[in-house]
C-alpha cells in the first residue's frame, strides 16, 4: 500500500508536485485503512490528502543540507539492484 511513499528531500531535480501528492495519497490511504473512501468519507479523505500535500511540500522546501543532491536515476538503479538481490531465486 505504501509503494509511493519515497524520500523526497535532496534530489536533483527536486520532487515534483505529482510525487508529493502521490506520497501524501499513500500516507492517507495507509493511516485510514482504505484505498478508496466511501462517498460519505470522500471529502474528508481528499481534504486530508490536500493538507498533507501542502505540509509535505512546505517541509521539503524548507529543509537544508550540505550533502550533494542525489541523482534519481542512480538511486533507482541501486534500489533495483537491492530488490534483485533480495528476491533472487536460488537455483
Amino acid at each position: 500500500m505504501c509503494r509511493n511513499i519515497r524520500t523526497l528531500h535532496n534530489f536533483e531535480p527536486p520532487a515534483t508536485q505529482e510525487e508529493v501528492y502521490a506520497s501524501s495519497l499513500q500516507y492517507v490511504r495507509k493511516i485510514s485503512g482504505m484505498t478508496k473512501p466511501s462517498a460519505a468519507n470522500a471529502a474528508a479523505f481528499e481534504r486530508a490528502v490536500e493538507a498533507i500535500t501542502f505540509i509535505t511540500r512546505e517541509l521539503v522546501d524548507s529543509l537544508t543540507t550540505t550533502a550533494p543532491a542525489k541523482n534519481r536515476e542512480v538511486e533507482a538503479a541501486k534500489a533495483r539492484e537491492r530488490s534483485a538481490a533480495r528476491y533472487a531465486t536460488s537455483a
